[in-house]
């Protein structure tokens, strides 16, 4: 087989070196979450925390794949951002930045890694306090985990993306909170993380999708935002963003000299995943990056805000579409919530009384007792049992 035919040839999870891939990614991220989460104390600098994660990634993704002929390409598929409070996404400050955690906070980390290309994605929401979360707190941590479990049951071949918009809305409402406007869950492919096909969280007049039919041996990322607010963010301070990632399609002849240095440095270092200008020499980037964006080379990943007193969680994991069932390779159980809601709706109860297995006929049962216990944190899920008033069955 020629390059160009192996090139046509998309891979996908027909291919157990994929699957393997994707659930090596996913081991090391889920792990990568659980030493950020234990970072996550009152008084801890957000941008430390931030590069203990990518760290971790680096260096166990390094430590694969090591002595292939090929040149495997592996490491961050995005940096490790903590997003506290009303903040609702992309806070991966620079190593200037002197903001800390305190007690009480809502921190939301969000991160990815990846193997050759195959990305595993995680967010997890967080209160920094022992005990149980209780009121608003809870309440929103609640919506979006369980617009989440709702939406890893709907997810499955043969069902639409317009389905998984209405039911992750309709969970939300019962917990009196509001999905988030502007977030998208993307199906992943080999070196894409933003895939075609995408599940749009808020329908309105300004957003539209096509419409998709979600098929087996499909990837997705299911990216849920819930927010004790409006759910309209706003970019306050465009000097906060510092996550892009370049734009493959776009060419421009940069003026500036420190503009071509960066993009240059960017094009070398970060060709296709989405990177922190942390990585990049500092006085330089502030310079060269703003011509870059300008022009549509680099596409900035912005940190919003709902309202100050406003409470925002976040909630993604990585779901394998395999003809078994759906496999969710990256979460982390939550902490003890207390809502001050609970589900009555009984189509709300329904969905998550879905499992995400297929039963085969013949000889199915041994093998799921085979099923692939290495990635740490992952388990089958079972119906969700709404008694918990939100809080996912363990995954540790």
């Amino acid at each position: 087989m020629s390059d160009d035919e192996r090139e046509e040839k998309e891979l996908d999870l027909t291919s157990p070196e994929v699957v393997t891939k994707y659930k090596s990614a996913a081991e090391i991220l889920n792990k990568a979450l659980q030493l950020v989460l234990s970072e996550c104390k009152p008084k801890a600098k957000i941008v430390d925390i931030c590069e203990k994660g990518d760290s971790f990634i680096t260096e166990q993704t390094g430590n694969m794949y090591k002595n292939v002929k090929k040149k495997i390409e592996r490491g961050i598929a995005f940096p490790t951002c903590i997003s506290v409070n009303n903040t609702v996404c992309h806070f991966s400050p620079l190593a200037s930045d002197e903001i800390v955690l305190e007690g009480g906070d809502m921190v939301k980390i969000d991160m990815g890694c990846h193997i050759d290309g195959f990305i595993a994605l995680v967010a997890h929401t967080h209160v920094i306090q022992d005990g149980a979360i209780t009121g608003r707190q809870a309440d929103v941590i609640a919506a979006a985990n369980t617009a989440a479990e709702v939406a890893l049951r709907l997810v499955r071949p043969g069902k639409k993306n317009k389905d998984v918009t209405e039911a992750i809305q309709k969970v939300a409402g019962a917990y009196d909170c509001k999905i988030v406007e502007g977030v998208l869950s993307h199906q992943l492919k080999q070196f894409v993380i933003d895939g075609n096909k995408v599940v749009l969280n808020v329908s309105n007049s300004d957003t539209r999708v096509d419409d998709a039919e979600f098929e087996e041996n499909e990837v997705y990322a299911i990216d849920i935002v819930a927010s004790t607010g409006d759910g309209k963010p706003k970019l306050l301070d465009e000097r906060q963003t510092t996550i892009y990632k370049r734009a493959v399609d776009k060419s421009y002849h940069l003026k500036m000299k420190a503009s071509r240095f960066i993009f240059s440095d960017i094009s070398q270092k970060f060709p296709i995943m989405p990177f922190t200008a942390r990585a990049l020499e500092e006085k330089r980037a502030r310079l060269g990056l703003v011509e870059c964006v300008n022009h549509g080379l680099l596409q900035p990943y912005p940190v919003l805000h709902e309202k100050p007193g406003d409470y925002v969680a976040h909630i993604k994991f990585t779901v394998l579409l395999m003809p078994n069932g759906s496999d969710r390779i990256t979460s982390h159980s939550l902490q003890a919530l207390e809502p001050t809601k609970t589900i009555d709706d009984p189509e709300i109860k329904a969905w998550l009384a879905l499992g995400t297995k297929t039963k085969k006929k013949g000889g199915g049962k041994k093998k799921k007792g085979k099923k692939d216990n290495k990635a740490e944190g992952l388990t089958e899920a079972e119906p969700m049992d709404t008694t918990l008033n939100g809080a996912a069955p363990s995954q540790e």
